[in-house]
């Protein structure tokens, strides 16, 4: 809940005021930004705290290149990164967010971004206070926020995980297909019914039987202009088919998927081979189900 100061607090001054305040926005995945459509608003109203706290509208910048991506890094993050360089510009009085998670949920980035403030002046407030990074015990509290917030994030992932096993082992656990497969009408996983696609794959572990080099394998689906059926997952289910050039790494997707091979196929990182781990189910915690005898070629190939 977002409370506005009735004055001014000591750790805002006219110097913080020359500069522009920003309000950052971020939720982690699409989903979120679709279906929690009161948080993303609650956090573009910290424009209206930014205002109480005497900047003015037209000097109030909101971030929210990063709605529908996760806080776990900065890596993927443009609007995060802008924030940043908009700090280290000194051109920062004021940063606002619902809270740390927002901001970071990795200890590193929050504290580069604490770091930053506390050399530039800058405040950073939630949705509750301000906190001033150069001083001993705001820096404290916001320390502790970050380290919370990455906590929360472990937690998060346990229990997804922990979920998604229980989902395994009583084999209701769906996972996107590959090209080459497709959900049968009774529920259970047969081969594409496209036998372009069927055709295509097979040329490919085929070729990869013969000449033992997913490099000589795309080379040859160039030299007949040969393009490769990938399933895209973007946006809701069902996703559809779609063609693309043939390339080293698309290749390699397809040899490396275990969903073409019952018995699942891996890289031998010990040499150049590849092999076929025959006791690789026994050590899984969750075995996985049997597929369509139809993809056995595909493990034959692959193992060779």
């Amino acid at each position: 809940m977002l409370s506005a100061p009735e004055g001014a607090p000591e750790c805002v001054g006219a110097a913080h005021r020359a500069k522009l305040a920003y309000v950052y926005v971020r939720q982690s995945t699409a989903v979120q930004v679709r279906q929690h459509q009161e948080s993303t608003e609650l956090q573009y109203r910290l424009v209206d705290r930014a205002a109480a706290l005497g900047w003015p509208r037209e000097r109030i910048a909101v971030i929210d290149d990063d709605l529908g991506k996760s806080g776990a890094s900065a890596a993927e993050r443009g609007g995060f990164q802008r924030l940043i360089a908009e700090i280290g510009l000194g051109k920062a009085g004021l940063v606002l967010s619902l809270d740390a998670s927002r901001l970071a949920r990795n200890n590193r980035d929050w504290h580069q971004l604490l770091e930053l403030c506390s050399m530039f002046g800058v405040v950073i407030g939630d949705g509750e206070r301000l906190y001033d990074p150069g001083a001993y015990h705001d820096r404290l509290l916001l320390g502790l926020s970050g380290l919370m917030s990455e906590a929360e994030l472990h937690q998060i992932r346990v229990r997804l995980h922990q979920g998604e096993r229980q989902k395994a082992a009583r084999g209701e656990l769906r996972v996107p297909l590959p090209a080459g497969l497709a959900e049968a009408p009774g529920g259970g996983i047969a081969l594409n019914p496209d036998e372009e696609v069927q055709a295509r794959l097979r040329f490919v572990f085929d070729k990869f039987r013969e000449l033992q080099s997913a490099k000589a394998v795309m080379r040859e689906l160039r030299r007949h202009d040969l393009a490769l059926p990938v399933r895209p997952i973007r946006g809701p289910a069902p996703h559809a088919l779609a063609w693309v050039p043939a390339d080293s790494s698309r290749v390699l997707s397809i040899l490396h998927n275990p969903a073409y091979a019952q018995c699942r196929s891996h890289r031998d990182v010990a040499g150049p081979c590849w092999r076929l781990l025959s006791d690789e189910r026994q050590r899984w915690p969750v075995p996985p189900p049997a597929f369509p005898p139809a993809s056995a070629s595909a493990t034959t190939s692959a193992s060779a």
